[in-house]
């Protein structure tokens, strides 16, 4: 990581646009996928009652399907390192022992002209149309020290999560950078993932690369070792959820320098292929992108800057919005250690607070959003949800905040995961008062732990970021107690007192 907080925030994508010249990464056909020499992939998809039909299969560049009774045969790109499946609604995630996913078989380019791939799957319990998954943005642990204390309180924080959604199909997702830079680190995460008790899969960030790889491909090496494919998707209930690599690395300039840095990114032969997926969806049903990097962060506009920076949006988010016109779509990421929501371009982008905060250096990220993570309930094509604060009730979604400015005195609730359709309304003594205002700031909190360039004592770098979901009203000193209630899309009302 960079030693100075610019170098620190670019690194982010915190300061400003970006120069890159990359001038293949543009949309379009992909840079020859199936170039080269081609392996003939046979096999078959069962479950217990005999061979599945319809069942997408792919190795990343073409999809096909099993017929009727489960079997496939495809052309398949000799540089691709896996084929895979989309795993059916009502199936179970197939796991490695420790509960990391594995629906996906290598293909090894010197075992000649021809692979066989099996897959078996074995049927949920119950029926997955009512399920749920948690989302871990950034775990981003960098010494064995913040492993032990993900492990030490985030996931029995977890694992208490699941037990509250009952008997219902869960899954987890870790949203990417799972460590930070030190891959040795994946191990911990490995760990970690076996004790929370329910299936995971993986998504690929920033902080997961190898470094020193001379072009992106090489960069997520031992990503793939410990996870398989970058990108894939499968079906829960009616939900059909699909796992993005939005990280592009350029790679380094041959002396284990790197060059400007990454970007978000998702390209040609992703959006080949992920065509081809949807192609397989039917037109209206929920969609779940989960990937690293928002489409677009506006923290930039909050800081009062004229451009994002290319590390904190999808440069070419257009064409991923494109592909998914004809569903109910959601695209949930972490990367900015902050919690928004953002609509404008169709699908709900959902930002989430990270499990680490402010990279493990206080209990909140740095726009006042406490550790934690998100949860998402399913029941049919309805989906909902709500940040769950590690240590905390899952009621616990504001903090209010007595702060004097020039002279005069307000009350501030931070309301990390309102959206535009929260109403925040403060009542004195028990009488309703009014609406609270929404307004940008920085919280009172964040400046506090992270504001100086002292602070915080363990990485000077941190600095506490403007956030919108901040919302304001004058304070009454003569009131005796101020109640805020905060009523979410979903009618859930919860409630705090100063």
């Amino acid at each position: 990581m960079a030693s100075t907080r610019r170098d620190f925030l670019k690194g982010l994508g915190l300061a400003g646009a970006t120069a890159l010249s990359v001038p293949w990464i543009a949309t379009g056909t992909p840079r020859s996928p199936r170039s080269g020499r081609s392996i003939e992939v046979t096999g078959r998809v069962t479950a217990p009652s005999g061979g599945l039909a319809d069942v997408p299969i792919t190795d990343g560049v073409t999809v096909t399907q099993t017929d009727a009774d489960g079997r496939f045969r495809f052309e398949a790109s000799a540089r691709q390192p896996f084929v895979y499946l989309t795993v059916p609604a009502d199936y179970r995630l197939p796991t490695h022992e420790n509960g990391t996913a594995r629906f996906y078989r290598p293909l090894d380019p010197g075992s000649g002209d021809t692979v066989e791939a099996e897959f078996q799957l074995q049927s949920l319990d119950r029926n997955d149309e009512t399920h749920a998954f948690t989302f871990l943005a950034d775990p981003q642990t960098r010494t064995e020290a913040e492993m032990e204390t993900f492990q030490a309180e985030t996931v029995p924080d977890v694992r208490q999560t699941v037990k509250t959604l009952g008997d219902r199909p869960v899954f987890g997702v870790g949203g990417g950078d799972l460590v930070f830079d030190d891959l040795s680190l994946f191990a911990g995460y490995e760990e970690a993932v076996r004790q929370m008790g329910v299936p995971f899969v993986q998504v690929v960030g920033n902080h997961d690369l190898n470094f020193d790889a001379p072009a992106d491909p090489g960069s997520t090496a031992t990503f793939r070792q410990h996870f398989g494919p970058e990108y894939y998707s499968f079906d829960r209930g009616a939900v059909h959820y699909v796992v993005l690599d939005n990280v592009y690395w350029p790679g380094n300039d041959g002396f284990g320098n790197d060059t400007d840095g990454y970007l978000g990114h998702v390209d040609a032969t992703q959006l080949h292929w992920l065509k081809q997926d949807l192609a397989l969806v039917e037109d209206g049903r929920p969609v779940v992108i989960l990937a690293h990097i928002p489409p677009l962060s506006t923290a930039y506009e909050r800081r009062g800057e004229s451009s994002p920076s290319a590390q904190s949006m999808i440069v070419n988010r257009e064409a991923l919005y494109e592909l998914l016109a004809p569903f109910d779509a959601h695209i949930v990421t972490g990367h900015v250690h902050e919690n928004e929501h953002r609509y404008e371009a169709g699908p709900h982008e959902h930002v989430v607070g990270t499990a680490c905060g402010a990279w493990w250096t206080g209990p909140i990220c740095y726009d006042g959003t406490p550790r934690g993570y998100a949860v998402y309930e399913v029941n049919g094509e309805s989906v909902r949800w709500r940040y769950k604060s590690t240590g905390r009730d899952a009621d616990h979604q504001m903090r209010l905040t007595r702060v004097t400015e020039d002279g005069e005195e307000r009350l501030l609730a931070n309301v990390w995961d309102a959206d535009d359709e929260w109403t925040v309304t403060w009542y004195e003594d028990g009488v309703r008062t009014g609406k609270m205002t929404q307004e940008t700031a920085v919280d009172p909190m964040a400046k506090e732990l992270y504001a100086g360039e002292d602070l915080p004592e363990k990485h000077t770098w941190v600095e506490p970021q403007p956030t919108d979901h901040l919302f304001s009203a004058p304070f009454n000193p003569e009131a005796n107690r101020i109640r805020v209630e905060a009523t979410d899309r979903f009618d859930r009302t919860y409630t705090a007192t100063l």
